[in-house]
Formats: structure tokens, C-alpha cells, sequence
């Protein structure tokens, strides 16, 4: 193997959305050790201006090159929305995002298709328009949620208040018939158990973290970058830039094993600098 086959893919958000694409590299990639960043300081993005999410994903990106990773998984619909196709272009790792394995994956399922995202995610029309490039005879409905972040970091999934939203949140798409329906935040697929009791049974859940993972897998064996040794189980290190301890305890009902999790300081060269194994699960 080659030293950039041993170093960390990448992935980041602005909570503990990004632990839905986490989970995937963890079954489609076992081998793979993972850095993972989550913006909770500057939570929701999905309310954020394009020139916002711009600065904050230069950031991010800044820092995860400086600690050396080889991929970056964008674990965010709304950076993949409005930053990435001008921020590929600046760094030498390969960044990939998530609406167009999304968008692939419901033109295959479905040709009404729903989609429920950030209110900046919906208003720069992602995907719709990724869809309608792959096939412009599909129909499609998109739904800005600017509420369920918030209530899936407030760990409000079992409140009665978050099923009302929901159902406030999908009437549009129901009366519209959908028959497929793409999570177009990684928060959103922690909504199953609430979204699955409001949904028709025969309504297609597209995951879009299932997609860009297999897209990740892909791109690495191309680039010759996968990890054909290393560890069988999860190897992360857990970053924010909010409060650690809460994220912690947050997260660890969606995580194999609970997190030990670091506060970083994106604009603190020191932190930067510091060794990838310094924290790891």
C-alpha cells in the first residue's frame, strides 16, 4: 500500500446528520478510518446564505487538508447544494456531495418524486434540477423543512410537536401522490420510525448517504486510494466545533460504540497540525 492509502476519509456536517453517511462507510467501507467533523457551533446551515456556506466549507475543508485525509465526503445536503461545485476545484482530494447519487437513485425508483430538504437546499433547486437532467419526464415536488434539524439536535424525535410537523411538512407531497421520497438532509433519515407512520407503504425512501457511500467506495478503488489493509471496524476521530460533550451524548444512539469527541478551533493552527490518532474511538 501507498501512505494515502492509509490516511482518513473526510466527513462532515453541521451536526450529527453526517452520522447517517458515517454509518454507511462503516458497512460498505469496514476498512476505512474516518474523520469526522460536525459544525455544531454554526448549526443549522440550512438556514444560512450561499456566501455563509461557502466560507464555512472552506474552512472545513482548510483544516481537514492541513490534517491530511485523501476524500472528503460533503455529509450535507445543503454544503453539496451550494458549495461544492466551487470548492472541487481548489483542493487536490477528491470531494464528493450527495444530491447527484440521490438524484440517480429515485429516477431508478420512482416518476413522482418528493423531496424534503433544508429551506436552502429546496430554494436552490439541487434536485430538481439533478433529477430533471437524468430524465425530464419525471415529476418532482420539494419541501423545505427549516424545523426538523433543530428537533433532531434538540433529540426531540419522540415528541408529538415533531410527528405534526412532519405531517404539516409532507401534506404537499402526499396530495401530490408521490411515490418516492428522498431525504434530502442527512438529519432526515433519524425521522424514519416518525416519517414511516405518516408515509403510504408504498412510498420509495431514497437515503441518498447509502449512494454517495457506494460513490465513495467507487472512487477510491479508481484512484487506487482504498484501504486493503488496516482495521475491520470502525477507527474515527470525532470532531466539532461546538459543545464536545453534548454532541457526544447526542450522537451515541446512532453509533456502535459512544464517541470521544474533541473541540476543534478551525482558525487554531495548532489544532490543525495535531496528529489524526490523537482521539479516536
Amino acid at each position: 500500500m501507498n501512505e494515502f492509502q492509509t490516511k482518513r476519509i473526510g466527513v462532515f456536517d453541521s451536526g450529527v446528520g453526517g452520522l447517517t453517511v458515517l454509518n454507511e462507510l462503516y458497512r460498505q467501507l469496514p476498512r476505512e478510518s474516518i474523520l469526522y467533523f460536525g459544525d455544531t457551533a454554526r448549526l443549522p446551515y440550512g438556514t444560512r446564505s450561499k456566501a455563509e456556506i461557502l466560507q464555512f466549507v472552506r474552512e472545513i475543508l482548510t483544516w481537514m487538508n492541513e490534517v491530511g485525509v485523501k476524500m472528503v465526503i460533503m455529509a450535507c445536503n445543503t454544503s453539496s447544494a451550494l458549495a461544492l461545485d466551487e470548492v472541487r476545484s481548489e483542493f487536490d482530494f477528491p470531494i464528493l456531495g450527495l444530491i447527484l447519487p440521490g438524484a440517480r437513485a429515485a429516477v431508478k425508483t420512482g416518476r413522482r418524486i418528493g423531496a424534503i430538504a433544508t429551506p436552502a437546499t429546496a430554494a436552490s433547486n439541487a434536485y430538481r434540477q439533478a433529477i430533471l437532467e437524468i430524465d425530464a419526464n419525471v415529476h418532482v415536488w420539494q419541501v423545505g423543512c427549516p424545523e426538523f434539524v433543530p428537533l433532531i439536535e434538540q433529540n426531540r424525535l419522540r415528541d408529538p410537536y415533531t410527528r405534526q410537523v412532519a405531517m404539516d411538512y409532507l401534506r404537499p407531497l402526499l396530495e401530490n401522490q408521490i411515490d418516492t421520497l428522498i431525504y434530502g438532509c442527512t438529519h432526515y433519515p433519524h425521522l424514519a420510525p416518525v416519517l414511516k407512520t405518516i408515509l403510504p407503504p408504498q412510498v420509495h425512501l431514497i437515503n441518498p448517504a447509502y449512494y454517495v457511500a457506494k460513490a465513495a467506495a467507487r472512487e477510491l478503488q479508481l484512484l487506487s486510494l482504498d484501504n486493503q489493509g488496516g482495521r475491520c471496524l470502525p477507527h474515527t476521530r470525532f470532531c466539532v466545533s461546538g459543545d464536545p460533550q453534548r454532541f457526544s451524548q447526542l450522537s451515541r444512539q446512532w453509533l456502535p460504540e459512544p464517541p470521544n469527541t474533541e473541540k476543534v478551533y478551525l482558525s487554531d493552527t495548532r489544532l490543525a497540525s495535531m496528529p489524526l490518532n490523537a482521539v479516536d474511538l
